[in-house]
């Protein structure tokens, strides 16, 4: 009897199993480097009341941010009868929108300013050792963004949902070095 004939009828020639990977739609596909994990943190839930016949009813909101802490954030908001489920709404809200940030090491690479409503944020960069000196709501998308060393502050009102957007909005107005001279064509001594 011949070696071939005894292939059991269930075994997989190795070119037929790398085949059906081939069919795979690329975003599923399990990456060879593994990025970091993405962490989220709630800055703040909402509460609010609606009067019926039997008493009060209430619902909730949470707004959260979501981030690697590696220069990738993004913010969510949710809704819900409960706060957990308005928790977890809020973080797939986020993880939709997810944004990169520049970064220099611990740092922003310059002064920028964000803007969302009545709300103004300056994030000005910081040497080594500083910390994120910022309020609770900023600080929460600079530290879920990666920023470690950096300076803020915040004009006009200071609501959480008004503070959250305007920071995020600064760090996307942030440049690297090498994006500016690709853009320019010209090399920058700094």
């Amino acid at each position: 009897m011949a070696v071939e004939s005894l292939n059991p009828v269930g075994s997989v020639n190795p070119e037929e199993s790398a085949a059906p990977s081939a069919h795979v739609p690329e975003g599923l596909r399990l990456s060879e480097q593994e990025e970091k994990p993405l962490e989220d943190t709630v800055v703040k839930v909402y509460r609010c009341s609606k009067v019926v016949k039997g008493g009060r009813r209430f619902s909730f909101a949470a707004l959260v941010v979501v981030g690697d802490r590696a220069g990738t954030v993004g913010i969510g908001y949710g809704k819900a009868n409960e706060v957990p489920q308005a928790v977890e709404k809020g973080v797939k809200d986020a993880k939709k929108t997810l944004f990169k940030v520049a970064l220099v090491g611990r740092t922003i690479p310059h002064q920028v300013s964000g803007k969302y409503g009545a709300t103004k944020i300056m994030l000005v960069p910081a040497s080594p050792g500083t910390g994120v000196i910022a309020g609770s709501s900023a600080r929460a998308v600079l530290e879920y963004a990666g920023v470690q060393d950096v300076l803020t502050k915040v004009y006009g009102s200071t609501s959480a949902k008004n503070v959250v957007k305007a920071t995020l909005g600064g760090l996307l107005k942030l440049r690297s070095k090498e994006a500016i001279e690709s853009l320019r064509g010209v090399a920058i001594n700094v």
